[in-house]
């Protein structure tokens, strides 16, 4: 069992920056693990952001936050980093931690991930 806990979310101005952070609780992010960013807004579905491999460092977007958006691990730190710059109104959301437990699977799609934080709220106001 993988327990993540995020931090960092809050209330920023549209153009701002945010970092998140996210590291499993009493345990450590394996080797093979894929760790993923999601976000859900209020009447819509979760969706990816981003996603890490957590040894090789190879990293996906959502075609969204592309270019404005950079996911990052810190091995030492068994931590996760999202970090959010040129933000948007329509960056607001709950932004949840995500791992697919191992076997270096890449997914888009909340159903394939195992683990779960329990989530921050970004709000950018215009």
């Amino acid at each position: 069992q993988v327990q993540l806990v995020e931090s960092g979310g809050g209330l920023v101005q549209a153009g701002g920056s945010l970092r998140l952070s996210c590291a499993p609780s009493g345990g450590r992010i394996e080797s093979t693990y894929v760790m993923a960013w999601f976000r859900q807004a209020p009447g819509k579905e979760r969706e990816f952001v981003a996603a890490v491999h957590w040894r090789f460092g190879s990293t996906s977007y959502a075609v969204s936050v592309k270019g404005r958006f950079t996911i990052s691990r810190d091995n030492a730190k068994n931590t996760v980093y999202l970090q959010m710059n040129s933000l948007k109104p329509e960056d607001t959301a709950v932004y949840y931690c995500a791992t697919t437990g191992g076997g270096s699977i890449w997914s888009v799609t909340p159903g394939n991930y195992r683990y779960w934080g329990q989530g921050t709220q970004v709000t950018v106001s215009s």
